[in-house]
């Protein structure tokens, strides 16, 4: 059983669950880390901030995380692959439990594709996803900059910072040329285009992160 998208993507019924799912668990693992473990979410439950942290981590992300691995798949349908997304049950356990200490594991998955690529085409493929998480981050500087001004809440303003910092972090991180990581990928297929996103990613989550202290 599949259903078509108006761009003409499939989703199967799996895929869909599977989406859900992790969408779920990543908006759950976020909202705990960003509350500093279980004892703060325990404290934001108490105090009635839980859901403003549940909301704020599903948009932020969540959706980071997700339409990271839709790029993915898009740019695979195009060249012709059969490409769906998989949760990763075990990893999203995972990330859900090390929230709960203060720190976060999230690999919730990964599209799986099977057909002939060419070098380029797999760098291009894997290029996407942190490609669309430097435009997401683009996309919360205004919510950022109307919070930071007083022009709107102070749910505008964390729904700002929260998805520039973790955005520009996925980006970064998933640039770096290691393992399974899409770094790795792009690199093989060209260097120069590595750089020219690794490079500039890192440095701009290095500033906004840990020197101006945003997000996170």
């Amino acid at each position: 059983m599949s259903s078509r998208t108006e761009s003409g993507l499939r989703f199967s019924s799996r895929e869909l669950l599977d989406l859900g799912v992790a969408w779920v668990a990543l908006g759950l693992a976020f909202a705990v880390f960003f509350a500093r473990g279980g004892q703060g979410f325990v404290r934001a439950l108490v105090g009635g901030g839980a859901v403003t942290l549940v909301v704020v981590s599903l948009l932020t992300a969540g959706v980071g995380f997700l339409l990271h691995e839709l790029a993915h798949k898009v740019v695979a349908t195009r060249f012709g692959q059969v490409a769906e997304f998989r949760a990763d049950y075990g990893m999203l356990f995972v990330g859900v439990m090390s929230a709960l200490v203060g720190f976060i594991v999230a690999a919730p998955g990964a599209v799986h594709h099977r057909g002939y690529l060419s070098e380029r085409e797999h760098g291009l493929i894997a290029l996407a996803g942190p490609a669309m998480n430097l435009l997401l981050a683009v996309l919360f500087v205004p919510l950022l900059v109307v919070g930071a001004v007083g022009a709107g809440s102070n749910l505008v303003l964390e729904l700002g910072a929260r998805g520039l910092a973790v955005n520009l972090f996925l980006a970064a991180f998933n640039m770096i040329p290691y393992g399974g990581i899409d770094g790795k990928t792009v690199l093989g297929w060209s260097k120069v285009v590595w750089a020219l996103v690794f490079f500039p990613s890192a440095a701009v989550t290095v500033f906004v992160v840990f020197v101006l202290g945003i997000g996170f």
